[in-house]
């Protein structure tokens, strides 16, 4: 029996001329408990080839059918491009071999139940169709049409996907913004972080077509903000998770440098710094935190930055080169930036309260292997203490003061010290805030106002994985999830949430990833080499492991987080 893999082209992006918001097609009536609703899909000629251009197929075969096994997986050539081949359930399939995120080889991730789970940072794809079904990233993979024929298996995909590697989704335009009032929009989605950007990506991927409004006080549009600590000298649009024709094209409208000032709940209106006011029907807060700044005296002098924006980050690595360098705060910000400048800098210092880095997430045996790595690399840390001065020359940092009384030189300081959720200007609002400024939030992203969500990390949720125990997680892969979350649920669908929370840090070229939450764990059982750098950490509550982290270990926290999701309990005989 052969296999042929057909790869079926993703949607063309729209040429230029398709950009006006006004579509010529009969919208979509989609009724949601019983309202009518508007929807308008992109319109796609049906052709029985589903390839436009023969000269852009490559039909190849890749192997015998009893090469592969049910649940193995292999990355097969096609000559001009890759595939992922599976087989599971008998039946094979065939996506894309990259992870659209960050390029991960998802033959070296985890095949579970129809899905794939990347390696790296836990993105998972259907192997059906290739779509995302995880975060962190936007993309769907491309899915290849497989073909069997005397025994062998053939692919057949478009040289443009092979080339690709990720597919965008089909989504909905505007129908007529030409009608629209400027001061009033169907959905308003404050903060253009992810959960803002997954959450109008995914309205218009259900056919939403109705006006979507972003602002967000940032200069950009959104971006890869984990980048900002771990690749500094990135500029914004290296870093940009869509390009500005993306907005264009899909009637995403983004308001940039607008700051909402208040919430007025009872006439659904957002006011604006500026006095500017915009009427919502659904709105999505997703606002993140703000860093937390240092108290002690001087902590105005010129030199000391929170990373914030990409300028926050570019303006740090100039500025550091070659000179004296003080984090304060061994938190993953303060470790990525000192990782990052470690070889750039003349020296750089670490200030930390705690004894040991990472101690209440990672634990103090991985943490102290951590901190041993960084010593290497000529990381001094300066643990147990805190900055108590800051202190100028000519307006300018000199010197940092410890309340050990030690003296350290520095020509810059990064503060990595937290942060807090940026939710005050909702504190006339109604909308539940609890006493540490988190919004609270249901499994459906739901606050206790209709019609009112929030995402990402200025909120609190369910967390079905800890017995739906209320948690903050402010992480990528899970602002991501909300915003999805919360998108489904403004159209009705009665979505939960039921993702495992996935994290990872990168520091000196070498990654530490971690599933699950590990909040309040009692044990760590450590298997592998923590001198070697090459281990598997289980935190343990009482008898269950609650979260797994790793380094040089793949794919062990893809699996862990794999069987967390299916529902299923790891003993911590299991992993002894």
């Amino acid at each position: 029996v052969e296999v042929k893999i057909e790869v079926v082209i993703p949607e063309k992006e729209r040429s230029k001329e398709e950009m006006s918001p006004n579509g010529k097609a009969s919208p979509l009536v989609y009724k949601v408990n019983g309202t009518a609703r508007h929807y308008h899909l992109e319109e796609h000629p049906i052709a029985s080839n589903p390839y436009h251009n023969p000269k852009d197929v490559v039909e190849a075969s890749v192997c015998h059918v009893k090469d592969l096994e049910n649940g193995q997986m292999r990355e097969v050539d096609l000559g001009c491009g890759k595939a992922l081949l599976i087989k599971e359930s008998g039946e094979f399939h065939a996506v894309g071999h990259k992870c659209p995120h960050y390029g991960a080889p998802l033959v070296k991730g985890v095949l579970s139940k129809g899905r794939v789970r990347c390696p790296w940072h836990g993105a998972c794809f259907n192997i059906s169709t290739g779509d995302i079904e995880d975060f962190p990233g936007l993309d769907s993979l491309p899915r290849f049409q497989v073909k069997i024929e005397k025994e062998k298996v053939y692919i057949r995909a478009s040289k443009q996907a092979l080339q690709t590697q990720r597919r965008t989704k089909m989504m909905a335009k505007c129908i007529s913004l030409s009608n629209y009032n400027l001061s009033s929009t169907n959905v308003l989605i404050i903060g253009a972080g992810a959960a803002g950007l997954v959450c109008a990506e995914t309205l218009r991927q259900e056919g939403f077509s109705d006006r979507i409004v972003m602002c967000t006080m940032d200069r950009h549009l959104p971006y890869d903000r984990p980048k900002l600590s771990k690749s500094m000298d990135s500029h914004p649009e290296q870093i940009a998770l869509r390009p500005k024709e993306f907005f264009c094209t899909y009637d995403i409208e983004v308001l940039t440098e607008m700051q909402v000032a208040a919430v007025d709940i009872k006439n659904k209106t957002a006011v604006f710094k500026d006095g500017f006011k915009m009427e919502y029907n659904k709105l999505l807060i997703a606002t993140g935190n703000t860093p937390k700044s240092l108290s002690c005296k001087g902590k105005e002098v010129e030199n000391v930055f929170n990373i914030r924006t990409p300028e926050d980050a570019n303006r740090v690595v100039k500025l550091a080169t070659s000179k004296n360098v003080v984090i304060v705060g061994a938190s993953f910000l303060g470790m990525e930036v000192a990782a990052y400048l470690a070889e750039r800098a003349h020296s750089v210092s670490v200030v930390e309260l705690e004894e040991v880095p990472f101690k209440k997430f990672f634990g103090e045996r991985v943490g102290r292997a951590v901190m041993k790595m960084f010593e290497s690399n000529r990381v001094k840390f300066y643990m147990q203490t805190e900055v108590s001065e800051l202190r100028e020359q000519e307006g300018k940092l000199k010197e940092v003061v410890l309340k050990s009384g030690k003296v350290l030189r520095a020509d810059v300081c990064v503060v990595g010290v937290g942060a807090v959720p940026a939710t005050s200007f909702l504190k006339q609002s109604g909308i539940n805030i609890d006493s540490k400024g988190f919004i609270v939030v249901n499994k459906m992203m739901q606050t206790n106002i209709p019609g009112v969500f929030a995402a990402g990390d200025a909120v609190t949720f369910p967390l079905a994985l800890r017995n739906n125990k209320k948690v903050n997680i402010p992480h990528w892969q899970m602002a991501h999830m909300h915003g999805r979350i919360a998108a489904l649920n403004m159209l009705a669908h009665g979505m939960e949430i039921s993702t495992v929370p996935y994290l990872w840090t990168a520091m000196f070229g070498k990654s530490i990833r971690y599933a699950g939450h590990g909040e309040g764990f009692d044990d760590v059982v450590i298997q592998g080499d923590l001198d070697e750098l090459k281990f598997v950490a289980f935190y343990t509550k009482s008898d269950e492991v609650v979260a797994v982290a790793s380094m040089n270990y793949d794919p062990i926290v893809s699996k862990v987080a794999e069987v967390l999701a299916a529902g299923r309990t790891i003993r911590k005989r299991d992993v002894e």
